[in-house]
């Protein structure tokens, strides 16, 4: 998992992100293969309400589940 300093400024943000991408993952994990997977926090995440970051990688988990 990475959440960069340029990417989303303060530590405060930069937890929250972490906490909601380990918070989605913890949920999803029993569905997802077995391998290593790269979550990357993008600008846009800054100001995503928590809601949103949430269905974003619930998405993204579907993808990984069916490649």
């Amino acid at each position: 998992m990475a959440v960069g300093v340029r990417t989303v400024g303060s530590a405060v943000r930069r937890n929250r992100i972490r906490r909601i991408i380990r918070e989605s993952f913890r949920l999803h994990q029993d569905e997802l293969p077995a391998a290593d997977i790269v979550v990357s926090a993008r600008a846009r995440s800054r100001q995503a309400p928590g809601a949103e970051l949430f269905a974003s990688l619930t998405r993204l988990w579907g993808q990984v589940r069916i490649s």
